[in-house]
Order: C-alpha cells, then structure tokens, then sequence
C-alpha cells in the first residue's frame, strides 16, 4: 500500500475546515481548490489576476509534492461569472495550452465575494 502524505499550505482554514492543500496517494496529487489571492491574502480585481496567481500556487503545491504542472491530467475551474471566461483565458492557455488535460467549467457562487476563480487540478506521473 502506498503512503498518503499531505501537503499544507499557509492558508488558516486549512485546519479549520479539515483540508489539505494537496494530498498525494502513489503517483496522484490532487490538489485542492485553490483561489487567487496574492501572497498578502488580497483578492485582485482583476479575474486574469486571481487565475494566474492560483496558478502559481498550483505550480508551487505540485513542485512541492514531487510533481510538475505536465503531470496535470484534469481540471476544474470554477468563475462566478460565465463572462469571465475571455478574461482568464491567456493564464489558462499559458499553463496548460500543450498539456491539455481533461477539464471542466463551472459557474458558481464562491464563498468570498472578492473571489472570481477557483482551479483544482490532479496530477498523475505513473
């Protein structure tokens, strides 16, 4: 059986609301959704923004796990807002444009209204 580890973030609700920032269980990493404050804990207005900070965040949690953004074999986006999908398009199609993982959008309420993004992705490097 192979070990579960769990990579934490700086996030307080981590321990608050029982999550980890990422779980890895043999050749998987999933990792948690993950929104795109900046590193003072600040939302950007901007929703081109917020995806490319979640997305360094992402990166940072998968090099932190062992595991590299081409390893990403699906994602989820979540916008509040079906209109913000041309706005974060270019930090979308700059991380994953030649890896392509299988992916899917949602329109959603989050549960800050500062947060226009959400992006939760899995890797697999087996």
């Amino acid at each position: 059986m192979t070990e579960r580890r769990l990579i934490s973030g700086t996030s307080p609700y981590e321990p608050k609301l029982g999550y980890s920032r990422a779980v890895v269980q043999g050749d998987w990493c999933f990792v948690a959704g993950t929104t795109g404050a900046d590193f003072n804990g600040q939302f950007p207005h901007d929703p081109l923004e917020q995806a490319r900070n979640a997305l360094k965040t992402i990166r940072a949690t998968l090099e932190q796990a062992g595991f590299t953004m081409k390893d990403v074999v699906r994602a989820n986006y979540i916008i509040t807002d079906a209109s913000l999908i041309e706005a974060i398009a270019p930090a979308l199609g700059d991380a994953f444009g030649n890896i392509r993982p299988a992916a899917t959008m949602i329109v959603a309420g989050l549960v800050n209204p500062a947060m226009k993004v959400e992006i939760e992705v899995t890797a697999f490097r087996g």
